[in-house]
């Protein structure tokens, strides 16, 4: 069975749906959830799932004496950044090569980096006038938003879309696909080991 920990720093419903699709999974199952904010309204979800929470500060985040051993004690082996706001620590990456990933909600590159989240992206995307938007899973690197891309799907804008409208359509597609994207990372790393 695979430990997965999510991050998250917001309303959480990424972080319900994951919890949910691997409630009954016979391979992995998300044993904790992290959060940086501790109004979260994600950690409500995740309790009220059954899932342990914890809240990190930044401070204790970028800590190397504090996270790695929470993460030890519920033997997680992969990290989910499902609207987590802080940077992970590039000690955190070393410790979790290629295990710690994070949904994007735009086709990166495009729209990526320091500050580039939520209706930022979503406003972002409007003022390009781009005729699609998605999302984009990839692993996380020293690089903000810089990671290898595992997966994107795609969405088609109109022009009248409004930046709700965008918002919409991009999180309909963290619905649908973020939990099967999160299960083919986790087969990929069962075939290596």
């Amino acid at each position: 069975m695979t430990n997965i920990a999510i991050f998250v720093s917001g309303n959480g419903s990424n972080c319900e749906n994951l919890i949910k699709f691997f409630q009954h999974h016979e391979r992995a199952r998300v044993v904790l959830v992290v959060s940086n904010k501790a109004d979260a309204y994600a950690l409500v979800r995740a309790e009220r799932l059954g899932v342990d929470t914890m809240v990190v500060s930044k401070t204790q985040l970028n800590d190397p004496s504090v996270v790695p051993p929470l993460l030890d004690k519920y033997e997680i082996r992969l990290i989910v950044l499902a609207g987590f706001l802080p940077i992970i620590p590039d000690y955190l990456i070393s410790l979790y090569p290629r295990r710690i990933i994070n949904i994007h909600p735009s086709l990166l590159p495009r729209h990526g980096g320091k500050g580039m989240w939520g209706h930022h992206v979503h406003e972002a995307v409007k003022a390009c006038g781009d005729s699609e938007t998605g999302i984009t899973v990839h692993y996380v690197s020293s690089v903000c938003d810089g990671g290898e891309i595992i997966a994107q799907r795609k969405v088609a804008l109109s022009p009248d879309d409004s930046v709700g409208d965008i918002a919409a359509k991009e999180h309909e597609l963290e619905m649908l696909y973020f939990p099967e994207i999160v299960e083919q990372v986790l087969l990929g790393m069962s075939e290596k080991n």
